[in-house]
């Protein structure tokens, strides 16, 4: 499993294929809340019981992309880390996450391309062995790190 880089990010010719880095992360009341109110999403199947309790899901589920968020934050704070940049991202969601959770959002390296220094990274997210999400992301990564302020 890679680890975040000292300077927090990994640099283009520090990336191979097959790097692999996660986040466990459970998925509480306060993240749905706070999630809602980021987003101004406030639909009544993750947000009210009686009415989600009447749905296919046969209660609350959180929203979709509060569990992709967290494979971004993968990207964004481990693997590669600082300084990536998203392109785009797929996703498929294939079981709902509720409340009590926890989310693994897991991220691999599939391929990089130094010429054009993107690194297209593979996502998933698991509760237990349950694959709920995947999807692939192209991001771009700095080629250099930035020199130490003096």
């Amino acid at each position: 499993m890679t680890e975040q880089h000292p300077s927090g990010g990994y640099i283009l010719e520090e990336l191979s294929v097959g790097m692999t880095a996660e986040k466990q992360v459970e998925i509480t009341e306060a993240r749905i809340q706070h999630f809602a109110e980021a987003s101004d999403d406030f639909n009544p199947v993750h947000m009210d019981e009686e009415f989600a309790s009447k749905t296919a899901y046969r209660g609350r589920i959180a929203h979709g992309l509060l569990s992709a968020s967290i494979g971004s934050a993968v990207v964004g704070t481990i693997l590669p880390g600082a300084g990536a940049i998203y392109l785009s991202q797929t996703l498929a969601f294939h079981k709902p996450v509720r409340i009590g959770d926890i989310l693994i959002a897991r991220v691999s390296v599939a391929s990089v391309d130094p010429e054009t220094a993107r690194v297209v990274l593979t996502a998933e997210g698991y509760v237990g062995d349950d694959l709920v999400m995947n999807g692939e992301a192209t991001v771009r990564v700095p080629r250099r790190r930035r020199p130490a302020k003096a």
